[in-house]
């Protein structure tokens, strides 16, 4: 999963670098935990339960996503990764 993941980032870096809004790079293993968690109704905090992490790491995740992504939000985030197909 983690290879297809990859090979996705990879053409969709491709594919955005002349948008001049940056270029999606690998997601690690933590941060699409995370990532599929953020469809849902749960809070960061909840995710950290969920995930047995802190809300730190929690956050420290969403924002590393947030960037690799280029998006600005948790829905924006979502849709990206819908997009990417990495949902």
């Amino acid at each position: 999963m983690l290879a297809r993941t990859e090979r996705r980032l990879h053409l969709a870096s491709r594919t955005r670098a002349g948008d001049g809004h940056g270029v999606a790079s690998e997601l690690t293993e933590p941060e699409l935990r995370v990532l599929r968690l953020l469809p849902g109704t749960l809070s960061q905090r909840e995710i950290g339960e969920a995930l047995y992490i802190s809300l730190n790491t929690v956050k420290s995740h969403a924002h590393s996503i947030y960037r690799k992504l280029n998006v600005d939000s948790r829905d924006q985030a979502v849709e990206r990764a819908r997009a990417l197909g990495l949902l």
